[in-house]
């Protein structure tokens, strides 16, 4: 079995801890309860990317996301980070970008990718593209939409990172 470890990072509210429970067990909680420091998830990612079966150890991590994250135990070991954004609020959106940018030079050569969470709420927020910080328009990163209300392209954003982990690994 390959076994992998993949953050979830973002500013508070943006649908970490939403996203974690719709892959886990395919469910969605109305009410909100922030994360204190981290949770740990298990998921298997069926059909498995590898000719083994794969399984992500998913670190859900709280909304304090400053420069000292990248230098803490936890990120040790991480083979990838998704970094997830609040589509209903632009400023997560643009700190997401600088996330993303960071985990990046911290962690070279590792996955990163970008979700736009809360598609469900389109009613709330501009489909034009000048809406989304730049880094986010030219796809600096595999940048998937999501609703973790609805579970839209929420397996299909592991998948896809497991895929791409397997594939440099090899």
């Amino acid at each position: 079995m390959i076994t992998r470890k993949i953050m979830l990072l973002g500013e508070m509210a943006v649908g970490k801890t939403s996203i974690a429970n719709r892959l886990k067990f395919d469910r969605f909680h109305v009410e909100y309860k922030s994360t204190l420091g981290v949770e740990i998830y298990h998921y298997d990612v069926e059909p498995s990317p590898a000719p083994v079966p794969f399984k992500f150890l998913i670190w859900d991590t709280d909304g304090n996301v400053g420069d000292a994250i990248f230098r803490e135990r936890q990120m040790r070991g991480a083979q990838g980070a998704i970094v997830i954004g609040d589509l209903t609020r632009r400023e997560t959106l643009e700190h997401q970008m600088a996330i993303a940018e960071k985990f990046a030079a911290n962690f070279p050569g590792r996955y990163v990718a970008t979700v736009l969470n809360k598609s469900d709420l389109a009613d709330e927020f501009p489909s034009e593209k000048n809406y989304l910080p730049a880094g986010l328009r030219d796809g600096l990163f595999p940048t998937f939409t999501t609703s973790a209300k609805t579970g839209d392209n929420v397996r299909t954003t592991f998948h896809a990172a497991a895929a791409t982990i397997v594939r440099r690994e090899q």
